[in-house]
């Protein structure tokens, strides 16, 4: 155990000063010390939490991670978002002393959907949380069907309690939770119907059937928002928070978070501290790239991750797009899934609000040919395959209003040449 975690930490070392990631220290402990991870985090006293789902496990980790140290708890996480199996063994590594010991009560884990079934196949998670399916790199999962029933292995897996979508049409099914220990649920009510669509309904299917999918015994409801504001009811209680995130999508997140976390503290009897709770929710930032703020002098950039048609539509929707400057950048590397069929199904006449000024990325071509079909007015010019150079056009120009949507891989390049310019905060 010693010898494999003192060579564990001296490849992460390496790795870092050559400026790779967590794969490789993550691929040794996986092959040389195949137990190294469910042995570590067995210790631990409140045990784990798995989050799951296709759209916003990124955002709302970190907001479970943020509410749980609000409560004095200390918390392990996968926070470079790394969301593999061997990501999280490499989070591992280099939080642990070489006796294998992590300092910490709780650890909270972001899970790609694939990766979480092997996951919680050797660690069953104390508590889990289910976000939403939505059809997501086609070529990995295919049907969403098929990304149902990987989230409901996670739930099968759950010892204590899951947490679940109770808007989302798959998750909410009778069937889908039957064989899990104990169930709570989040959504959002029906007057916010319209930023949640499933996948159904962004189709073309909008039969009142699909648009009833709001049931009634949601135990944590986001009744209302604002560009600041959060009105959440539980058990008959109105709660009103201010935010400093915006974007619906990532206020429903935050219900999911403060939900979450009120049932863990509850089951694992400890005592509720109201005050840092909601003092913490006032400070929460959105997670890198997920609708993340970096100033450059008196230019704002907002930088929004983009990977469906859900996403990409719900974040076209809440933002305020007018008069501001839009570039575009859309990769196909395997982190981004290859298949970029999807662009079609996302209407992009909200755009009309403001400029497209610069369009990237790998499938910058794809990319501009799904705008010059919805009829958004930009240049031949205006398109520029290396993100780079584009990235540099794009700052140039005038306006201090600008926003990104990019792909993961094609957002993580964009924050990486925007570093060069100004302080961002670092990921890996």
């Amino acid at each position: 155990m010693k010898l494999s975690i003192f060579l564990g930490k001296i490849i992460q070392k390496i790795a870092r000063l050559r400026g790779g990631g967590s794969a490789l220290p993550g691929l040794f402990m996986e092959r040389f010390n195949p137990k190294f991870l469910a042995r570590t985090l067995e210790s631990l006293p409140y045990g784990v939490v798995v989050i799951s789902g296709t759209n916003g496990k990124t955002t709302t980790t970190k907001m479970v991670v943020e509410l749980l140290e609000s409560q004095n708890l200390r918390v392990f996480t996968n926070k470079t978002g790394s969301n593999f199996v061997r990501g999280v063994a490499a989070a591992a590594l280099e939080s642990v002393n070489l006796r294998g010991i992590l300092p910490a009560d709780i650890a909270v884990l972001e899970l790609d959907e694939a990766h979480a079934v092997h996951f919680v196949e050797q660690i069953h998670p104390r508590y889990s949380l289910l976000l939403n399916v939505m059809r997501d790199q086609l070529d990995r999962f295919g049907e969403i069907d098929f990304t149902a029933g990987l989230l409901q292995k996670i739930g099968e897996n759950t010892r204590n309690l899951v947490f679940l979508n109770g808007g989302d049409n798959l998750l909410s099914r009778k069937d889908f939770s039957k064989g899990f220990v104990k169930v709570v649920k989040f959504g959002a009510s029906e007057k916010l119907a319209e930023f949640f669509p499933n996948d159904e309904e962004i189709h073309g299917d909008n039969s009142s059937d699909l648009r009833s999918k709001h049931p009634q015994d949601i135990d944590y409801l986001l009744e209302d928002f604002s560009k600041t504001s959060a009105q959440i009811i539980h058990q008959e209680t109105r709660k009103n928070f201010n935010l400093q995130i915006s974007g619906i999508h990532n206020i429903l997140n935050l219900t999911a978070a403060y939900g979450l976390v009120r049932e863990i503290l509850k089951s694992e009897k400890i005592k509720i501290l109201e005050e840092d709770l909601e003092e913490t929710i006032s400070e929460i930032k959105p997670a890198f790239g997920r609708g993340e703020i970096i100033k450059i002098g008196e230019k704002e950039v907002e930088i929004m991750l983009v990977k469906n048609p859900a996403g990409f539509r719900s974040n076209l929707k809440s933002a305020d797009l007018t008069n501001a400057q839009i570039m575009i950048a859309i990769n196909d590397n395997y982190a981004d899934g290859r298949d970029m069929s999807w662009l079609w199904d996302v209407e992009f006449s909200k755009m009309l609000d403001g400029s497209v000024a610069k369009i990237s990325g790998i499938r910058a071509y794809d990319m501009a040919l799904r705008l010059f079909h919805d009829e958004i007015p930009f240049e031949n010019t205006d398109i520029n395959t290396d993100i780079r150079s584009a990235v540099e056009e794009f700052l140039s120009q005038d306006g201090d209003k600008k926003k990104i949507f990019a792909t993961y891989t094609a957002m993580l390049e964009i924050r990486k040449e925007i570093s060069k310019l100004t302080e961002v905060e670092k990921i890996l």
